[in-house]
């Protein structure tokens, strides 16, 4: 009897952190391998954020005035970091309505019912999500060097800059989450995740100088998430940013922006992981 016992050997647990991590790089491959098939859905993902390039640098430069000049060269440098920034949380929405498909074809219920980490479907979503919003990033700075955008620093602060971009677009990309596992459809979660992040993104330094706003709008602006990642960015790019202010986040924007993205991580993963547990097809 102790023989056979001995023959039978269950095999250890796996441990927790190595598992997650490897469900959360198998759930990330999946999903990739998805976009690959469909690239229409990287495609469209980076004609917006062209088109606000040209846009804005052509129609609006000349017209706006920053650091007391109205110069189209330099509206092109102070709007780049927005245009960037813009386009890492609009991610959200793509997030959420691939969340909210998966959830609507059943394939989140699959999922739990395998032995996985309970958190690696959401977070292998939001890896791939955060691969081809880095392929985004490096197709606009391409597109932004061509209308004129340059930046005045060193390697090592350009890069910083671009992986604050890229933490901020994770970060919100988890609110995506959250919004993909509490409505039933796509279509409401593409919508979900756009409606509030019109307000976000305008309502801040992206595209004017806050100081130039009416005093209640520009707290609201000094204070946003949104703000401190472009003003950080500014200034690692070396490129013109708005008037001084006493406002913590504009004075030390770098500092504000990682601590936005850390909560904002903490938080919606948080709730994202309770909602998966007890979403239902």
């Amino acid at each position: 009897m102790s023989a056979v016992t001995d023959a039978v050997r269950v095999a250890p647990p796996a441990n927790p952190v190595s598992q997650s991590i490897r469900d959360s790089l198998v759930v990330a491959k999946r999903n990739l391998i998805r976009m690959s098939r469909i690239p229409e859905m990287v495609i469209f993902g980076l004609i917006q954020p062209i088109m606000f390039v040209v846009l804005f640098s052509y129609v609006f430069g000349g017209s706006m005035n920053i650091g007391g000049t109205t110069d189209p060269q330099v509206y092109r440098e102070f709007l780049m970091a927005g245009i960037f920034a813009q386009t890492v949380t609009f991610a959200t929405a793509g997030a959420g309505a691939g969340i909210a498909d998966d959830m609507h074809k059943g394939l989140i219920d699959r999922f739990r019912s395998l032995p996985m980490a309970r958190g690696a479907v959401l977070t292998g979503r939001t890896l791939a999500d955060l691969v081809q919003t880095a392929l985004t990033l490096f197709v606009l700075a391409m597109v932004a060097l061509l209308v004129g955008w340059r930046t005045h620093t060193n390697l090592g602060e350009v890069l910083g800059a671009f992986g604050l971009l890229l933490l901020t677009g994770y970060a919100f990309t988890w609110i995506g989450a959250v919004i993909g596992l509490s409505v039933r459809t796509p279509e409401a979660a593409t919508s979900g995740g756009l409606i509030w992040l019109f307000p976000v993104t305008f309502i801040s330094n992206a595209f004017v100088d806050s100081s130039r706003m009416t005093p209640w709008l520009r707290h609201i602006a000094e204070w946003n998430p949104f703000s401190a990642t472009v003003q950080a960015c500014r200034k690692l790019f070396g490129n013109p940013g708005v008037s001084p202010s006493d406002a913590w986040p504009m004075a030390h924007p770098v500092w504000a922006s990682l601590i936005y993205s850390v909560l904002i991580i903490v938080i919606f993963r948080t709730l994202a992981v309770r909602k998966y547990r007890s979403a239902t097809a």
